[in-house]
Parts: C-alpha cells; sequence; structure tokens
C-alpha cells in the first residue's frame, strides 16, 4: 500500500481525501525537524507538502521510494526540481488554486502603497492626526507595469483595469496577440521601466528572474514609481532597493516576499517609513488554502493509484480523460523504444518519432517520454516517464518528434527510426481492442504481438528456413508461442518475429545465426 506523507499543515478537506482513498496508507506528520523528515519520507511513494517544507537533494536522497511530490501552492522554489526529476519524481503543483487571492493581495498591496494606508493607520493609533503628512497618488489613468503575464498577473491587469489605470506589460513568453486580448500592451523590459508609474512583479523565481529588479533596473524607473512584489523572494534585489527608496528614485515599496523568510528583525527594509510589508499572505486566504490542498491531495491520489499526471512541473500531464485515449499508446510506444534499445548494439545518436493519421491529433509528449523509457531502459535502472528525457539529453541522444495526419496502412501508426549504432526503422499500431502490434521492422511489414521473449531473424528467402528455426528452438527446449513472416521479395529476404516462452541463452541464439540461409539473429525482450 503507497504511504504518503503529509510534511506540512494541511486544510482538513484535503487531508480526508487521501485518507479516504482505498489503497493509501496517509501519514499526517506536519512540522518535522530535518532529521525526523528524513527518516520519514524513506519508504513515502508521495510527499505532499506546502512552503514550509524545504525538499532538498539530501530529502530526496534519502526518499527511496518516492514517486510524487504534491505542492499545495503555485511556487515549487522550495523543492530542488531538477534533483526530483534525475530521481524520476513527479512534482505537481496546484496553479489555479489561489491565483485569485494572490492577484487580489497585489492590488491590496498597490492601493494601501499608493494611499499610505498602513503608515496612516498607525500615526492614528499613535493618538495623531497627521493629514498633511500622507499625501497620497491617485491611481486613475496612472500606468501599472505588469512583469509577468501569467495566470496571477492577467488577474492584476484585469484588476487595475477596473481603477482606471493603463496597463503595460513584459513577458517574453506571451505573444503580442494574447496580450491585445487581455486589453494589455506589451513592452520590452527596458520600455515598461521607463513608462510606468507603478510596477507588480508575477514571474517565478528562477535564474533567469533572480535580481532581475537591481541598480540597472532602478536606474531605468521613473522617479517615485511605485514596486510591489507579491511573487517570490530574491527577484528584487534588497539591498539595491533600500538605496533606491533612500534615493526617492523609487517613491514606495509593498513587499509580501523576502529572500530570508521571516527577514531579520534588523532588515534595512522593515525601518523605511515608505515600504510596507506583509508576512508572504498572497495565498492566505481559507478559500485559496482549501482550494490548494483539495488539488494537491487529488493529484498524488490520482498518480499514485491511476497514473494519472495534472499540473506536473518536470513531465508531460496526461489528465484522466487523456490518459485513457493514450493509454494503448503509451504501451506501444515503450514497446516500441525497448526494441530499439535492445536492438542496438551501441550509442544512439538520435530518434525520430513519427505520429500519423489519428494519434497525430492527441497529445503526444507522454507518448514520446514512453518511447524514450523503453529505449533507455537498457541504460538506465532508474529511467521512468519523469528522467527520461533528461536521461537522453545527458547521452547526448537528438529526439525529433513529428506528425502526420495522413495514415499510411492503418488508421494510426506511431513509427521510430534510430541512428547511431545501426540505423533502424520500427513502427507500430493499435489493432481492435486496443492491442499493440508491431507492423513494421525496416522493410519488412507484418503484424506481431510486442510481449515476452522475441527473436528477430533475417534470412534469404529459401525453402526449409523455418524448418530449421523450428528444430534449433524445440532441441532446446524453447517453445514457440507465436511467429509472423514478412517478405521483400525485391531482394528475396525474409523475416521471422518469434515470440518464445522463455529466454534463449547465447549458445542457442548462435545455434540460429549458424543456420543456413541465415543473414542475422538478434533477441529482445519485450515485457508483459
Amino acid at each position: 500500500m503507497p504511504k504518503v506523507l503529509v510534511s506540512d499543515p494541511m486544510a482538513p478537506e484535503g487531508l480526508e481525501i487521501l485518507e479516504r482513498a482505498r489503497g493509501l496508507e496517509v501519514v499526517n506528520a506536519p512540522d518535522l525537524s530535518h532529521q525526523e523528515l528524513l527518516e520519514a519520507v524513506r519508504d513515502a511513494e508521495g510527499l505532499v507538502i506546502r512552503s514550509g517544507t524545504k525538499v532538498t537533494a539530501e530529502v530526496l536522497e534519502a526518499a527511496e521510494k518516492l514517486k510524487v511530490i504534491g505542492r499545495a501552492g503555485v511556487g515549487v522554489d522550495n523543492v530542488d526540481v531538477g534533483v526530483a526529476s534525475k530521481n524520476g519524481v513527479i512534482v505537481v503543483n496546484a496553479p489555479g488554486g489561489n491565483t485569485i487571492t494572490t492577484a487580489e493581495h497585489a492590488i491590496a498591496l498597490l492601493v494601501a502603497l499608493a494611499r499610505h494606508v498602513p503608515q496612516a493607520t498607525a500615526s492614528m493609533k499613535a493618538g495623531k492626526w497627521e493629514k498633511k503628512k500622507f499625501k497620497g497618488m491617485e491611481l486613475y489613468s496612472r500606468t501599472l507595469g505588469v512583469v509577468g503575464l501569467g495566470n496571477v498577473g492577467r488577474i492584476v491587469a484585469d484588476r487595475a483595469r477596473g481603477l482606471g489605470m493603463r496597463v503595460v506589460a513584459f513577458d517574453p513568453f506571451i505573444s503580442a496577440e494574447v496580450a491585445q486580448k487581455q486589453d494589455v500592451e506589451l513592452l520590452g523590459f527596458d520600455e515598461l521601466l521607463e513608462r510606468a508609474d507603478a510596477i507588480s512583479v508575477h514571474v517565478p523565481r528562477s535564474k533567469e528572474t533572480l535580481g532581475l529588479f537591481g541598480s540597472e533596473a532602478f536606474g531605468k524607473m521613473r522617479s517615485g514609481v511605485l514596486l510591489v512584489n507579491a511573487a517570490r523572494g530574491g527577484i528584487v534585489d534588497e539591498e539595491a532597493l533600500a538605496e533606491a527608496l533612500e534615493s526617492g528614485k523609487v517613491g514606495g515599496a509593498a513587499l509580501d516576499v523576502f529572500v530570508e523568510e521571516p527577514p531579520p528583525a534588523d532588515h534595512p527594509l522593515l525601518g523605511m517609513s515608505n515600504v510596507i510589508c506583509t508576512p508572504h499572505l498572497g495565498a492566505s486566504t481559507g478559500q485559496a488554502q482549501l482550494n490548494v490542498s483539495i488539488t494537491a491531495a487529488e493529484q498524488v491520489r490520482d498518480y499514485l493509484l491511476e497514473g494519472a499526471v495534472r499540473n506536473a512541473v518536470n513531465v508531460p500531464s496526461i489528465s484522466p480523460e487523456l490518459l485513457e485515449q493514450v493509454r494503448p499508446y503509451l504501451v506501444l510506444g515503450e514497446k516500441l523504444g525497448r526494441f530499439q534499445g535492445q536492438h542496438c548494439p551501441g550509442a544512439i545518436e538520435e530518434i525520430e518519432i513519427e505520429y500519423s493519421g489519428e494519434v497525430a491529433d492527441l497529445r503526444v509528449a507522454p507518448i514520446t517520454v514512453a518511447v524514450l523509457k523503453g529505449m533507455l531502459e537498457s541504460v538506465s535502472d532508474r529511467v521512468n516517464m519523469v528522467n527520461a528525457p533528461i536521461i537522453a539529453q545527458e547521452h547526448g541522444i537528438k529526439v525529433i518528434e513529428s506528425k502526420s495526419s495522413r495514415a499510411i496502412d492503418f488508421a494510426s501508426t506511431v513509427a521510430t527510426r534510430v541512428r547511431g549504432c545501426v540505423e533502424r526503422l520500427i513502427a507500430g499500431a493499435i489493432f481492435h481492442g486496443n492491442q499493440p502490434r508491431i507492423v513494421r521492422v525496416d522493410d519488412f511489414m507484418l503484424e506481431a504481438i510486442p510481449e515476452g521473449p522475441t527473436i528477430l531473424l533475417q534470412n534469404h528467402d529459401r525453402p526449409g528456413v523455418v524448418g530449421h528455426v523450428g528444430n534449433c528452438l524445440g532441441e532446446a527446449g524453447i517453445n514457440i508461442s507465436r511467429m509472423q513472416l514478412a517478405l521483400a521479395p525485391d531482394r528475396a529476404e525474409a523475416a521471422m518475429l518469434v515470440n518464445v516462452d522463455q529466454m534463449p541463452d547465447d549458445d542457442v541464439m548462435e545455434k540460429l545465426r549458424e543456420l543456413p540461409h541465415m543473414i542475422a539473429a538478434q533477441l529482445v525482450d519485450l515485457g508483459t
């Protein structure tokens, strides 16, 4: 029974989803020490976290059985995704569960910053009436620069337009057409800095965005600009921000996140009168915590019990509906890859995967990964659907994927061609009842079941060859369960795919190669 460890506080509704799932053992152990976490995760197949648990390389190495990490939230910067991927661990998050809440908090920070709401509140509670001191900025007709036009950024842009603001945005991954549909003007980063009266940050923390707002960026901004960061700590260089605030280049900053959380009591930004801050409250509403807890729990449950993958950050997602459609092709793809990998005596330089017919209309990325997984099983005993692309890249294997809506011979075919140690084409199709079949090996057309120990024989087209093969295997006590024959008449050659009940040893294979008119004999194990 797969064990799921919940190592951070979780909404009861999310926990109940896991506890009610038949076939899962749930261990609810929030607030573990680092050493306790290393021990608790050792035999866990699922791990559910929020922002508190740091899933480091050390934790992942200790988690010998771990298959999936569910992050109840958007950011996964507390997970070493690179090591998780190499170890074959799927990382899923809940990108939609707290987007509205986070966007609303960013807008709240912007309005509070523009009108000095926290400072004025503190002043009044101290018994003062400093009306002239807290003259604010009217946001109507001002320009808001949204950096990152993803799920949260789009909602912020929409709410800002409701305040009568003009909205410009920078996002290198969004097309001008998409931005136009959002009624947002798309700009380059430098141009946004020059035009914006206020800037709101909504990008993930990565090596590309770390320190994105530093001294150089602040130097290009309008004097008196307002800056809101409700995304991730580290995107804004805190030392550079303090200098910009002191000089007046930045008129005020509203921060929900910091590099170190909680920040030290003597952090320079905390003592500045033109800075307002909250303790990472972007997703802290009852509705949001409920939503992300339910989403994370459902995703971990569905992957461990059904193999469904949604909202994964390191593997193509497969919803239950898509899984139902592509499941036969996942089996076929793995078989084709296994055939190619075991058939190649040396390094594979390139694999080309072509989808033809009806399968080309599906989302084929998971099928491509299945092909790579099967192909690389002879290279690594830890390869799976998560790390197969990484292992292929590490081995310098170029992967080419193509689609064609035109069906060739069958309603749908998946053709794999490897280059390097050999050049070989192996294609498959799905027959009635979702049965996978190998339908082509190089120039030979056949309809073979890809299952168990299988011998590929190539011979000159002469009488008696099939009989010699049967006698050779029979003398070795090896039963033939199925045999498929194919011809290449233009060069008088034939091929056989022979399914046998047990693996022939090297002596038997050598005897097959020595039979009259035999060109080649190779053995592969295609599994169940």
